[in-house]
């Protein structure tokens, strides 16, 4: 049997479309928003052009539907950082946060958390390791790694208004 093929489209100014035909000939596209949902969409098997079932997702849903499916793509030479006492999550700025155009560093995160931010999405672009005059804007999503503990102090730090 050959591996499933995904196609992907971009849909300007809305974000990608991903589709799949399974091994039962059934069409499930996925449509990544721009702004972290997703709508997930199931064609007929009559007709694979006519959608029977949509669903929309928030980013959170999302995340979850994310981490039950992962399992299957586990392999054994990857690290996880559950492994190791660590966590990895995504911690929103919102337009309300006082960190909204303030520099990242003036936040002190590494200092008074000990977790670190190892990547910030911002719309459909992805900036790696972000320095301390790194300028936060509301909306960015921040990749934050550190213990349990640590991410949580800085979900909160980052939540203050």
């Amino acid at each position: 049997m050959s591996a499933p093929r995904l196609r992907t489209t971009p849909l300007p100014g809305i974000g990608v479309q991903y589709d799949l035909v399974t091994r039962e000939r059934r069409h499930l596209s996925v449509v990544a928003h721009r702004d972290g949902t997703r709508t997930v969409n199931v064609y007929r098997a009559d007709d694979p052009d006519s959608c029977a079932q949509s669903l929309r997702l928030t980013a959170a849903e999302a995340d979850s539907l994310i981490d039950a499916l992962m399992p299957s793509h586990h392999s054994a030479s990857l690290l996880y950082t559950t492994d190791l006492g660590l966590v990895a999550e995504r911690v929103e700025v919102a337009a309300s946060s006082r960190w909204n155009g303030r520099l990242l560093g003036d936040t002190r995160m590494r200092t008074e958390t000990g977790a670190s931010i190892v990547a910030v999405l911002r719309r459909a672009e992805a900036i790696p390791s972000p320095a301390p005059d790194f300028r936060l804007a509301g909306g960015d999503i921040l990749i934050v790694i550190g213990t349990r503990e640590g991410v949580d102090a800085a979900a909160a730090i980052l939540g203050r208004e």
